[in-house]
């Protein structure tokens, strides 16, 4: 199709997180354009994943680092990866090294391959999470877990004041060294 082009999405899970790696690889993929994300891939609210939905076309190859930078948790990847290929939009991942063409063109191995990878992934995160809550009520047991220290009250206000002002939560938060979670809690109570 001549009007087709190589896009690329990458996602990191937190402003902090850095996107070279993942841009490299694309680059090294020829892709032309970029949709990225710095937010959790926990769901597909994402501004970077939604613009990259509505760009994409017929003939489009879209080019991403791994399956986990697309979607957190399985259904949703089976979902996207179809809504995708019925828009006649290849989807390649790399390091998983799979391709799914446009619908009825996949191999039934690189379905199953996707799926497999897919829940072992979601597994993991899984076993993760369970390890960590196993972990911080052994140690609140223990007594050694505390969460984590509060915010003081005064940076609260100046986050408040800054806001007030118009300057970015997203910048408030970075600028005081408050999560922006926490920044938003405090904003609502």
């Amino acid at each position: 199709m001549p009007n087709s082009s190589i896009v690329g999405y990458a996602r990191v899970s937190s402003v902090d997180q850095h996107l070279d790696r993942q841009l490299a690889q694309l680059k090294d993929e020829h892709v032309e354009k970029f949709f990225v994300d710095k937010v959790s891939g926990k769901n597909l609210d994402r501004p970077g994943f939604a613009a990259m939905m509505e760009y994409v076309r017929e003939g489009d190859v879209l080019v991403i680092c791994s399956m986990d930078r697309l979607a957190r948790s399985l259904m949703d990847l089976l979902n996207v990866t179809r809504t995708l290929q019925n828009k006649g939009v290849t989807v390649r991942f790399l390091k998983e090294k799979i391709e799914l063409s446009p619908s009825g063109e996949t191999s039934a191995i690189s379905k199953l391959l996707m799926a497999m990878m897919g829940a072992v992934a979601e597994f993991e995160r899984s076993l993760i999470r369970e390890r960590q809550q196993q972990g911080i009520a052994l140690a609140k047991a223990r007594g050694v877990y505390r969460g984590r220290k509060p915010v003081d009250n005064e940076l609260l206000e100046e986050a408040k004041r800054r806001i007030a002002a118009g300057v970015p939560k997203t910048k408030v938060a970075k600028d005081l060294k408050i999560g922006r979670t926490t920044l938003y809690k405090y904003l609502k109570g």
